[in-house]
């Protein structure tokens, strides 16, 4: 059963549907993989009953011939999800235990499919970081060195695709926090269009900009599953109502033809010149494939990291406040009087990181300091958005560093600033709500993996996916996997 731990989607669901492997055996095979590697902290809540029985429903389906292209295939779901059969708490003390009465729309789609949950996963409380140093229930290790970060949010997800522990996983990404990850361990990561996939049950951290992607081990992977997880949601005020599409359309298509715009100032001072080399590599080998490169400007991005700062702790701030200790969530054991209860239990349930987004996001919302930040700060973010849109006019899709370098050292920063600085080339795509998606590009001397984001118009997830899959034909960078996994 070895040899099955880096199959792609495509080739485990060959292999479920001529019966060479069951979908019991494939959910045991990666439970006893989860169990083997729980030192690095990957998966926060596993139930293998739980899991068992929805793989031998899968079986069933199999046998019956009602089975999808999915159906079998296992999957982890990060803990920003609510599932009604493994504890969802957003890695949070504030939710420790707390049993959702209902799956996310995302979870429900997937499962619809016949996709087997092999349980929930580490991220930052809340999904608020880059690292994955803030989760209540301990950091998430880097596969490939476990002095490294694996990347945040969805450090847990991009941490257990790397490490072969599920073939692939769902994640969110609210300012890179798919695609940052799965640059520092070496996977593909895609974030969809913002509303493309519903919000409903997923716990919100900043409304405007948190969506639903996934993890995986190469652009195909994602294009077989994105198809059933997105879809117009009337319960999510946010979905946008779209015809229903097959992602993996393009993915022979190659890129003859198309128009590949590179931000020169990105790739400049600041950027690790090991990573430098690869994009440019990226570059030379979508060129000779037949793609035109053209050089663009995206001055208003440069302004992304403050303005998401304002914009996403404001947002923050606001979603948070349900957790008062009154309905659900951590209550305080002694209190004087429900004002004191409140304070103890916030005090007690949320963790250094969600504390200072909500101090930041009431600052930059009360009374007199509105208009000076969050609301110029939203007209900061649309102008970043036009420019986005005004430069697709010109290119088919934008290649870009996802961080400034590979995976950093655990407490590598010494303050948050430095730390909410990392986001830099993530955080305008995510304010102008566009998709993108991040693959494996080479290896730094230092052994950490290194990745370069694609970028595209709203919608144009298949157009990404088959640029994705035209690089990683041609390298096998995606296919490498760290020792002792």
């Amino acid at each position: 059963m070895e040899n099955i731990t880096f199959c792609s989607v495509a080739e485990l669901s060959k292999k479920l549907a001529t019966r060479e492997v069951s979908a019991v055996e494939l959910a045991q095979h990666f439970l006893n993989r989860i169990e083997a590697h729980r030192g690095l902290n990957a998966f926060l809540d596993v139930r293998p009953e739980v899991t068992l029985a929805q793989a031998k429903l899968a079986d069933e389906r199999i046998a019956a011939g009602t089975a999808t292209s999915l159906t079998g295939i296992p999957i982890g779901h990060k803990d920003i999800f609510v599932t009604r059969e493994w504890a969802s708490t957003a890695a949070s003390k504030m939710l420790e235990g707390y049993m959702s009465p209902f799956d996310a729309t995302v979870v429900s789609k997937l499962k619809e499919a016949g996709m087997v949950c092999l349980g929930k996963l580490n991220c930052d409380e809340f999904a608020m970081g880059s690292s994955n140093e803030n989760s209540a229930y301990g950091k998430v290790f880097n596969p490939w060195d476990t002095n490294a970060v694996p990347g945040g949010s969805s450090g847990g997800s991009s941490s257990a695709v790397a490490a072969g522990l599920a073939p692939i996983v769902t994640g969110t990404d609210t300012g890179g926090s798919i695609r940052e990850p799965a640059s520092f361990t070496g996977v593909t990561g895609l974030k969809p269009t913002y509303g493309r996939p519903s919000r409903l049950g997923m716990i919100a951290f900043a409304s405007s900009l948190d969506t639903a992607g996934l993890l995986g081990q190469s652009a195909e992977d994602c294009a077989m599953v994105l198809g059933s997880m997105v879809g117009f949601d009337p319960a999510d005020s946010t979905s946008v109502n779209r015809p229903t599409e097959d992602f993996t359309r393009n993915l022979n298509d190659g890129v003859k033809g198309l128009r590949i715009g590179v931000p020169r100032k990105w790739l400049g001072e600041g950027l690790d010149p090991e990573l430098r080399v690869s994009i440019e590599t990226a570059i030379d080998t979508y060129r000779r494939l037949g793609a035109e490169i053209v050089d663009i400007e995206l001055p208003m991005a440069e302004l992304g990291v403050p303005v998401y700062y304002v914009v996403a702790c404001a947002e923050a701030s606001s979603n948070l406040s349900r957790f008062d200790g009154v309905r659900y969530g951590h209550r305080a054991a002694e209190y004087n009087d429900i004002v004191d209860m409140i304070k103890k239990s916030r005090n007690e349930g949320f963790g250094p990181e969600p504390k200072r987004r909500i101090m930041i996001g009431t600052y930059v919302l009360s009374h007199g300091y509105y208009d000076a930040y969050y609301l110029k700060a939203q007209r900061v973010r649309r102008l970043i958005a036009r420019e986005f849109h005004e430069t697709f006019k010109l290119v088919d899709a934008i290649i870009s560093p996802v961080t400034a370098g590979p995976a950093y050292d655990f407490n590598a920063h010494s303050d948050p600033v430095s730390a909410y600085l990392s986001d830099l080339y993530t955080i305008p795509v995510s304010l102008a709500g566009l998709p993108g998606i991040a693959v494996p590009s080479g290896m730094h001397s230092n052994g950490r993996p290194l990745g370069f984001q694609l970028i595209g118009e709203n919608f144009s997830e298949a157009k990404l996916l088959g640029i994705a899959a035209a690089w990683q034909r041609e390298t096998d960078w995606h296919l490498r996997h760290p020792a002792g996994y």
